[in-house]
């Protein structure tokens, strides 16, 4: 199941990559609004089984499948190559920072360029469901809504411009935050804890990895941060990048105005993003 935020109505999104609105599907039983299904995700479930048809859509329509997320958290250093690329330690404890819900921006739209210091960082982004406080690891994926591609879009130098660093206002410029192209359902991809991470530069790989490489499973994240904080309908979370970012090679590689940027994640979707 694909459900998709398509010019601000949820739709589902077929195989046949065609549109079917979800409050007109369901004869008003659900609501057009996508930030009000994630707490009825199991009737949008119950509904796409029962479903056919569909309208073709343009992809520059769709919006981020959850667009006013209560809260956006970013997880650092959770691969282990790119610890390694950064020279940092092997964290054994979540990396946690937050990225601003006004940085939030469409799968397909425009990233600003407004420094020289501006990195990419593919990343496999959850989006909560139910949500609730102390959900059990065993238990971490019955909380979950679904899975998208995202970029978290960092400003290097802001990242780090005090000390001890404070990643939260580097991370979240105009447009640092586009995710989607929608939200497949955690329950229909067969292997969520490995899947395939690809980002392109202009047609160059610039990362190339595997989520079993993360450090902190999706689960282990989804129980720790519901140890600390409510984990709300809609929160989306950025789970880390692999390595390849350009801020750690030799010499460091930035976005420019006119770059292409294209990520995927096998069985989940493939976003694309235009320096501006």
């Amino acid at each position: 199941m694909r459900v998709a935020n398509l010019q601000g109505r949820a739709a589902f999104i077929t195989p046949e990559n065609l549109a079917i609105d979800i409050e007109r599907a369901s004869s008003g039983a659900l609501p057009h609004d996508p930030m009000q299904l994630f707490e009825r995700w199991a009737q949008v479930r119950k509904l796409a089984a029962t479903v056919h048809g569909g309208v073709p859509f343009a992809a520059a329509d769709l919006d981020a499948p959850s667009p006013l997320p209560r809260q956006i958290f970013g997880i650092g250093l959770n691969y282990r190559e790119h610890a390694v690329e950064t020279g940092a330690p092997i964290p054994d404890t979540p990396l946690t920072f937050t990225k601003f819900a006004s940085a939030v921006n469409k799968p397909f739209g425009d990233i600003p360029i407004e420094v020289s210091t501006t990195d990419w960082e593919i990343e496999l982004v959850v989006v909560i469901g139910s949500g609730g406080r102390n959900i059990a690891e065993s238990a971490a994926w019955d909380a979950v809504a679904g899975l998208c591609v995202g970029q978290d879009i960092s400003d290097r130098v802001l990242q780090r411009a005090t000390q001890p660093p404070q990643f939260n206002l580097g991370k979240s410029r105009r447009g640092y935050a586009p995710f989607g192209p929608w939200l497949v359902d955690a329950t229909t991809v067969s292997n969520r804890d490995a899947l395939a991470l690809t980002c392109t530069l202009n047609g160059e790989v610039v990362q190339q990895s595997n989520s079993s490489d993360l450090i902190f499973s999706i689960p282990q994240l989804v129980a720790y941060l519901s140890s600390i904080v409510e984990l709300c309908p809609g929160d989306a979370i950025f789970t880390g990048t692999p390595s390849g970012v350009g801020g750690a090679r030799t010499p460091p590689r930035f976005l420019t105005s006119g770059d292409v940027l294209v990520s995927t994640i096998d069985g989940v979707g493939s976003i694309t993003n235009h320096c501006v």
